[in-house]
């Protein structure tokens, strides 16, 4: 089992497995159907106060995966999780997020809790 991260603009492989998207809101431009989802799971992306104070600056991304990690242990967040990790037993899972730095993405931080 591995999990990935990659943006959801790349083009779909069969080597992705499941394809999860982790964010709130659909990525620009894309219609889900040319995103070859397999899940969207809005609830495992970081709140969108968070999402604004990070701003997508490296800097700032230890605190961001730390505080993202506080609202994945949230009750209602935990059961998001929990669902999410559903597909990875066993399967390759690929997060996907619109982010263009993905190492530093909403993405990382799920997939670096699950292990990947």
């Amino acid at each position: 089992m591995t999990i990935a991260c990659r943006r959801v603009y790349e083009e779909s492989s069969a080597a992705d497995g499941t394809r999860v998207l982790v964010g709130r809101v659909r990525p620009r431009g894309m219609r889900k159907e040319d995103a070859h989802l397999d899940e969207w799971l809005r609830d495992v992306a970081p709140s969108t106060e968070l999402r604004r104070r990070y701003g997508h600056r490296p800097d700032r991304f230890p605190e961001f995966g730390r505080r993202c990690l506080d609202e994945l242990r949230a009750p209602e967040r935990r059961q998001a999780v929990a669902h999410l990790r559903e597909p990875a037993a066993g399967h390759d899972v690929t997060l996907l997020t619109a982010t263009k730095d993905v190492e530093h993405s909403r993405a990382a931080v799920p997939a670096e809790r699950l292990g990947g």
